[in-house]
């Protein structure tokens, strides 16, 4: 498997007002994009992003995405089942201490892919 880049961070909130108005406000990153249980903030001039979304009863738990060139062939790798995002798919992996660690590809968006 190889990793082409940082895909987004995703940040687990409990409310997503209390977490636009931190986030915006008081780091003061820019918004992207909103919906009502998700929020993708920009981090300097960087395509990705701070991804904050509602989970209910994980609040403050924090993930790393990271970009793959094929996620449904390192989900096969790891003997996991990848699940359909946005952009492409993805499978999510814990690492020994419980941090969750995403892999993400863009095949159903491949203009916003990096190169490899």
């Amino acid at each position: 498997m190889r990793v082409l880049g940082v895909d987004n961070i995703l940040v687990g909130a409990g409310d997503p007002v209390r977490a636009k108005e931190f986030y915006g406000g008081v780091l003061g990153l820019e918004e992207k994009f909103s919906t009502e249980e998700t929020a993708l903030f920009a981090i300097g001039e960087e395509t990705p992003g701070l991804l904050v979304r509602v989970q209910e009863g994980r609040p403050g738990s924090m993930r790393v995405w990271l970009e793959v060139p094929d996620a449904r062939a390192a989900a096969d790798e790891l003997g996991l089942e990848p699940f359909e995002v946005f952009t492409g798919w993805t499978v999510e992996v814990p690492d020994p201490w419980g941090n969750v660690i995403g892999l993400t590809d863009y095949t159903k968006q491949p203009h916003l892919a990096r190169a490899g």
